[in-house]
């Protein structure tokens, strides 16, 4: 876990350093855990952000709850970072391997269904990683309307996390139910289009939302390796978003059909 102040410096700007200095000289972050390549952290701000990075070689990859919108990481991640490089944490992976090593599978057992049972975010990622089903579109969108109704007030002003389905997809990904991970995409991108006209800020958050899930959805689709009928289908998922009223995304979801129809004929 290796990452210094220059890194740090070079991946914000230089106003959001700072900001992230003084965040962390102030003691903002409230908690910082690692396991293994992967920190989650909790940073104070108007309200309490969840930060979480992952080392991946020369890679960093940071995810915050904030709205930021704007170049590079945002003052959370920085002051995170600037506390790795400064006091790096403990890794608590080593303690757990070692009390795996130990635990009986009957006692191991019992902690995994307690701890699904009082968590519903860690059931659900349980079941796409080893279960046979999955939801529905519109049970993912359902859900996801559900945080829309959550944060609007009226209208809906800050980053509303995703990472929760987008992390749903990749575990069936890894799997290789690409048509499982195809609807979680499939219903974060139509259901944030839907509710596009309830958001009255961080714009570029939605934006970027609705594409990361249009380029996971394409890349599942192709790796089906559709017959001409089956493509059909899935590309009608993108081409109904283009006549959506208020047409609000229809470029985007245009270029996303014309990329797609592209790759499926070379």
């Amino acid at each position: 876990m290796n990452v210094d102040r220059e890194t740090i410096q070079n991946r914000s700007t230089d106003a959001v350093f700072k900001r992230g200095q003084d965040y962390r000289d102030e003691g903002r972050i409230q908690r910082l855990d690692r396991f293994d390549d992967l920190v989650t952290a909790a940073v104070s701000g108007s309200k309490l952000n969840d930060v979480t990075i992952e080392f991946g070689g020369r890679s960093i990859d940071t995810r915050c709850t904030c709205p930021y919108d704007g170049g590079g990481d945002c003052k959370h991640v920085v002051a995170v970072l600037l506390d790795i490089a400064a006091n790096p944490p403990q890794d608590e992976s080593k303690d757990v391997e070692t009390v795996l090593d130990d635990v009986s599978a009957d006692d191991l057992r019992g902690f995994v269904r307690d701890a699904l049972a009082e968590h519903a975010e860690l059931r659900e990622q349980f079941l796409a990683q080893f279960g046979d089903d999955h939801k529905s579109v519109d049970e993912y969108r359902e859900e996801i309307a559900q945080l829309f109704e959550q944060h609007a007030d009226p209208g809906v002003y800050d980053a509303i996390d995703f990472s929760r389905f987008f992390d749903i997809a990749e575990q069936y990904r890894d799997r290789d139910r690409y048509l499982a991970a195809a609807t979680v995409y499939r219903a974060v991108f139509e259901e944030v289009d839907e509710k596009y006209s309830w958001v009255d800020g961080s714009y570029d958050h939605y934006a970027r939302t609705i594409q990361t899930a249009i380029d996971g959805y394409a890349d599942c689709v192709l790796a089906t390796d559709p017959s001409p009928e089956e493509f059909d289908t899935y590309a009608g998922a993108l081409e109904a978003r283009t006549s959506t009223d208020p047409a609000l995304n229809s470029e985007q979801f245009w270029r996303a059909l014309d990329e797609l129809e592209e790759r499926y004929e070379k």
